[in-house]
Formats: structure tokens, sequence, C-alpha cells
């Protein structure tokens, strides 16, 4: 005995002798948003983007890490081991063990991070670069004197040159300049080269060079770029974000380049130092609350790889694998470390030389069985990572529990693929079409208005749908087509798939779908085991195990594509022995010279006898007709049934087994163009110029005031105010209406009714784009 525990000891400190404690400085951005949380708008007042190259008299933040293992760090000390000649820096202590530093002079500033943790200490060292700003050189035919960047650059990087010159960074200055009619001084450290953000700094940034040649901005007073062009060509080549917005004031680099005066970094502290200021510019603020902030690493992600398959973890969890995946190139993460991890980021998904979204190669716009889509738009970018790493028709042999599709196999279900077929086709809805930009037309919906609870917690950059902090969801996006829904609750199933005799909401369904196939898997219970799947002589386990992960991982509870979920689980259920109630994946109606005609769809039915079909009179329902079933079948079978038209009635199917058993579908209303509830829709078209149409539904007559904001609140115009009869209804706005004063730009539009009988009330707001 003793010697197990001295041999237990033993292994235990060679444990912790190979993990031990290690140092690593972070130099942390810190953006306006920053400034204020962290109690540094009354001290430092400077941005900094995080990079190693800093703009001369402005602040470096740091803050400790320990990357050995996982032992906190109790204590950091932090010291100057050089700089440059004539500084008077020092490093003050903050927010517990960060520190910062303001460089005070042009050079290289070295400076060692000690930490001491439960384990003991480790030190390390990192240098940092304060240099001045030179300009990018060549922009708007300006070239300008060395050593601008172009002065050097101008060949090997004159694609990325062009394709920036045109682009939103390049020409927002100019633009503004001419054409905004609330643009002022505060706007210009964000959209010029190295002006004071927001501490005074005399680094040869624009304002600096604007000082020194008498330019200033007037607000009262448009300025013409060109005249800036003409009458003050030194200022042109910093009245841009040019290069060294991103990385990092140049002229040490100028003078001896080299890589480490200069940066080039993924990392979003270069995008945030502008786009995290809200409540306006609010990008960075929705991102930081989206699972693709947090990082990701795996010890697993340090493999030999020879292609971008789906195998390559690096391709899609760091920002550099997804970068060079984009391109057409081999990312070699055989090496790499935690510490050289760079999580999902702004340039990871955008190309920040012209704001475009990085596109993959075509080749890649497949699935793993080999299905290539071409639609999803925008959404391509999301689906090159959320799609599963398995071909459900040729399955390998379980071998692990990380066998399967893997996680986030949103691109197979919307699409309605890959799932392990039966021998028989599964069904797909329609959302794949009805979404022209795929996943980026649903979650990226504009975040709530400023105010709101949800705000920056979901849509837009968080691409959440759902507010963990507080349980509420976000149907903005499903509203146009679904109309108004509090919650994802409020989508009701067609019939009761998973049996237990209600009828619920779609992800209800779903995962009592998901439970009923988990107890058929073995061992028959909550917990699947993988091994007994492994052991399984029937090869319909394997497939089913695979297509119970297709849909669990999915995430989004059959919302995606409703249709398909159910026919997937509910087949696999019947391949292994299970019994499920018909499933019904149709049911409508027409009406069309006096004659109704009901129609629905079954994708599998087991021991049905038939369908009654029911109308509803006053609270209770009347059998009106019976059609007789298929019995059991697992293709798909089609029904209808018609009858003379007596006005409008409300109907159901009570689908009934052999044995007596039924189930109801979801009830239909026929015959009613009347709303039965407020809706304010998407206006269309949009973006729009210089007019667009906006519908909106009411089921009581009401009054109806529908306004026009602009993106600061003011009412751009009153459409409607008036008392206006239930029904359908629409309505123009046209910008020629309001002269000259109406500029490009996003616009709210608001519903508020209230119904004359006092029944019920509405309000909504929906976004616009106007684009002259």
């Amino acid at each position: 005995m003793k010697n197990v525990l001295r041999l237990v000891l033993l292994l235990s400190f060679a444990l912790n002798l190979s993990y031990a404690q290690q140092a690593k400085i972070k130099i942390e951005a810190v953006t306006p948003h920053k400034l204020n949380s962290l109690g540094l708008s009354a001290t430092t007042n400077s941005v900094s983007t995080g990079l190693p190259v800093v703009p001369n008299e402005t602040f470096v933040y740091f803050s400790p890490q320990n990357i050995g293992n996982t032992d906190a760090i109790t204590n950091a000390a932090y010291e100057f081991v050089s700089k440059p000649t004539g500084s008077a820096a020092s490093l003050t202590t903050f927010n517990t063990n960060w520190a910062y530093f303001k460089a005070d002079v042009k050079g290289k500033f070295d400076v060692k991070l000690t930490i001491t943790t439960a384990g003991g200490t480790d030190d390390t060292t990192i240098s940092v670069y304060a240099a001045d700003f030179v300009g990018v050189g060549g922009y708007q035919g300006v070239a300008g004197d060395f050593p601008k960047c172009a002065t050097c650059h101008s060949a090997g990087f004159s694609a990325i040159f062009d394709k920036w010159k045109s682009s939103g960074h390049a020409k927002v200055f100019e633009r503004e300049l001419e054409t905004s009619d609330h643009y002022g001084t505060s706007c210009i450290k964000c959209h010029t080269t190295g002006a004071d953000h927001n501490a005074p700094a005399n680094n040869g940034g624009f304002d600096d060079v604007a000082s020194s040649l008498g330019w200033q901005f007037t607000v009262s007073t448009p300025t013409s770029f060109d005249s800036i062009v003409s009458n003050y060509p030194k200022l042109v080549n910093l009245a841009t974000i040019g290069c060294e917005s991103c990385h990092g004031a140049g002229s040490l680099h100028g003078m001896s380049p080299n890589k480490s005066n200069i940066s080039i970094s993924v990392e979003s502290g270069a995008c945030a130092q502008c786009h995290d200021e809200p409540w306006r510019h609010n990008k960075v603020a929705e991102f930081e609350n989206s699972l693709h902030a947090e990082a990701l690493y795996s010890s697993s992600f340090k493999r030999t790889v020879t292609s971008n398959n789906l195998s390559n973890c690096a391709r899609c969890h760091d920002a550099n694998g997804y970068i060079a995946f984009t391109k057409g190139e081999l990312f070699d993460p055989s090496n790499l470390i935690e510490a050289d991890h760079t999580p999902i980021t702004c340039a990871t998904c955008h190309d920040p030389h012209d704001l475009t979204l990085r596109v993959a190669p075509a080749s890649s716009d497949t699935l793993a069985n080999g299905y290539a889509y071409t639609i999803g738009g925008a959404g391509k970018t999301c689906m090159n990572c959320h799609k599963a790493r398995t071909n459900g028709s040729d399955l390998p042999n379980v071998t692990s529990s990380h066998w399967g599709p893997h996680h986030s196999t949103q691109a197979d279900v919307l699409l309605g693929e890959n799932a392990a077929d039966f021998g028989v086709p599964f069904q797909s809805g329609a959302h794949k079409f009805a979404v022209e930009d795929a996943c980026v037309g649903c979650h990226m919906a504009v975040s709530p208005p400023n105010g709101d609870e949800n705000r920056d917690k979901v849509g837009g950059h968080t691409f959440r749908l759902h507010n963990p902090d507080n349980g509420k969801d976000y149907t903005a996006s499903c509203e146009s087509c679904h109309g108004p829904k509090d919650s994802f609750a409020d989508f009701q199933a067609l019939a009761d798939y998973d049996g237990d005799k209600t009828i619920e909401d779609i992800g209800s369904e779903i995962d009592g779908l998901l439970e009923i196939l988990a107890d058929y898997l073995p061992p028959r219970g909550p917990e699947i085991s993988w091994e007994a799947i492994r052991d399984a002589s029937d090869p319909n386990m394997k497939k089913a195990y695979h297509n119970y992960q297709l849909i669990a991982y999915d995430g989004s509870r059959g919302m995606h594509n409703t249709k398909f979920a159910v026919d997937v689980l509910t087949k696999s259920i019947i391949a292994i022995g299970g019994i499920v109630p018909v499933e019904l994946i149709s049911f409508n109606a027409t009406v069309e010279n006096g004659i109704v005609t009901l129609k629905w769809e079954t994708a599998t039915e087991t021991n049905n006898r038939g369908f009654e079909i029911e109308k509803k009179n006053g609270t209770s329902w009347v059998k009106i007709g019976f059609v007789e079933g298929k019995g059991t079948s697992s293709n798909l079978n089609s029904y209808s049934f018609s009858f003379s038209f007596e006005g409008a009635a409300v109907y159901r199917l009570k689908q009934i087994d052999l044995d007596g058993t039924f189930t109801y579908s979801k009830a239909i209303e026929v015959g009613a163009n009347m709303p039965i509830q407020y809706a304010l829709l998407q206006n269309y078209p949009n973006p729009f110029n210089p007019s667009t149409t906006i519908k909106f539904a009411l089921p009581f007559d009401s009054n109806v005031k529908v306004t026009i904001y602009s993106m600061t609140g003011e009412v751009v115009k009153v459409l409607l105010n008036s008392v206006e009869t239930a029904g359908n209804h629409e309505i123009q706005f046209n910008t020629n209406e309001l002269g000259t004063s109406v500029s490009s730009g996003i616009y709210f539009y608001t519903l508020e009714a209230n119904a004359v009988s006092g029944a019920a009330s509405f309000r909504q707001t929906r976004k616009m784009i106007l684009m002259k």
C-alpha cells in the first residue's frame, strides 16, 4: 500500500511539474465602452486597440494570464526591463491585476510580468512599440512622401489597396463630410487615421496635421472633400480609415521595417475602438453576448492535417484557421497551443480591407454527404462551419463518445439533408427558400431599440434569438411571414407528434420525439450508451443514433425545418421498433366556386384506420365526414375532403388507430379573410428609393397611427392617423414628398392601434432602409 501511495505522489508531482504555472501578458483592447465600465474615462481617457504597436502619447493596458494550468493568479507584478531614451513612463496597477502606462516617447518598451499562483511563480516579457502616424499614401491620387505606407508597399499590396480605396472604411469621412446633416467633430476620431481618441496626443494623426495646416471642420458649413485634396494635400492620406488604424502607427516600421514594429492581427480590438460605443455603435456589445465570442480551445485541435475538410477543427474554431480556409490555404494546427489560439472575431468573417464577408471556395458549399447547395446568400458564411462532419449515407463504425455528426448541424437540418435514411426519402420544409440569406436573415434581425431589456442580447451580431438572462425569445424576423409572436412557444405544431395527447408548440413536440427516440436506443432509457450502439447487431441503431444527434445538435428544436425534424425522428423511432402516432406533415384548405377542400399529407402511418373531419360548433366539435387511412405506411400519402362552403368555420382532423386510440390535428380556419390578430408587416421593397409599401392588419375597427422616425427618434412623417376598419391595409411612404430633407440611412416605422371597442391595443416598430 505504501508503494502505491508513493507512486501516486510521484505521479502527482510529475503532473504538477508538467503543468506548472506559465505567465502570459495580454495587451488589452480598451474601447470607448470599456473606458467607462473600467472607470478609466476620468484617468487615462485613452482608447487602445490591444496591439503591440501603439500611437505615441497614448496608453497601453495589460492583464496577466496563467496559461500553464488552471491555478488562479494571486499576484501580478509589472516592471520595465527597458524604455526608450528620455522616457519617464511608469506602470500603474488597477482593476486588481491589470496595469497601464503612457507611451511618452517613440521607441520600444519592454515590460516584464511576474505572476504568483498556489503552485509558484513565473515571469515573461513583452515588447511594445510607440510610433507616430505617417498616412497611407496614394489615396485620392495624393502620393505623399516616405515613409507613408504605399511608398514601400505599392507593388505587393496593390490588390489590397485597390479594394480598400473604395470601401466604406476609406470613404466614410468623405461621404459624411459632404452628405450628412448630423456630422460632428466627435465623429472624426473614428473616421480618420490617428485623430485623438480621446486624450490629447501629438503623434502625427489627422488632428495634428489638420491643426498644423490650418484646416478646421465647421458643423454648419458642409465641406467638400475635393477642397481638402486641392488645398490641404498633406491631410488627404490621413483623412480616411487607413492602414495604421488597424496595423498600428507606422513611423518606426517605415524607418526600420520588420514584423515586430508593425502589427498583423485578427483580434477584435482594432474594430472595437470604434464599433464599441453604445448606444449607436453597438456591434461589439452585441458580439460579446454571442457564443462566437467565447474562446473555445481543445488540445484535439493539435493534429496533422492535409486538407481543410470538416475533420480539421482549426478550420472553424480558430480565426486564422478559418481565414486560411476561405483563401484556399491550409492552416497547420499541429503546433497550435492555447496561448496562440485566436477565437472567432470580426475579421474572421469580414475582410477589413473592403468590409465584405469572406467567401470560401465554391467546392466547400457541400455537406458531408456530398450535397452541393447554391442557396443561402450571406448565410453561407455561417453554413461553412455549422454543418455535420459525418456522411449520413455512409456512416463509419461507432468508435467513441465523440462519434457522430458533431455539434452545430444547422445547415444540414435547414436544407433537409444528410440524415441516415431507411430506404424512404425524408420530407423537408420551405424555410430554406423563404429566407434569402438563410441564417443571417433570421439570426441577425436588428437588435431591439435602445432602452429595451433585450438590447444587444438578441439579434444582430449576437446571432441569438433567445436571451438566456431573462428567458425571452426574439421573433422579429418571423413576424413578416407568421404575424406577431411573443415567443417560439406561440408556434403550435400541426399535430400531436409525440403522442402525449396534447398538441404543443413545435419545440415541445420535437423534445418529446427526441425523448422517445432516446428511450428506444440502447440501453433503452434516457441515457444513450455509445458502446451498446457499437455492439448492436441491428444496423439501424447506428443510423438512428446519428439522426438523434443530427436533430438534437441543430439546437433549434425543430424551428429550422419542422417537417424534416419530425420525419427524421419519426422514421428513426419506427426503424428500431418504436411506435409513434400518424405523422401529419401538412393540413390546409382552399375555397373555390363555393366548395371547401381540406387537404392533408402523412409521411408515416402505423395502424391508421382513418380520419374523422370535425367542424367547430360553438364550444363543441361535430363530425362531418370520414376518410380511410392507409394502415401502416412509410410513404408519402395525400388525402382530401370536399364539401359546400357555408361561411367561415374552423375544422380539425381526428386521426383514429385500428385499436380506437386517436389524436387531433391543429385546427384551421376556413373562409375567413379577416385577420385574427394585429400585425405590422415588413415594408416592401426594402431597401427602397424613393417609395415603399407598408402593410398592416387589424382584427377590430381601430384608431390607427403610422409614424416614420429617424435613427435619432425624430418624427419624419405621420403617414396615417385615423379610424380604420378591421381588415388588411396598406399605405405608401414616398420620400419625394419630403424634398431633400430625407437622406439615405436607417429609418423606423411604428404602428399604434387601439380597438374602437376597447378590446385590444397594439404597438410595433420595424426598421427600413432608404438607399439613394
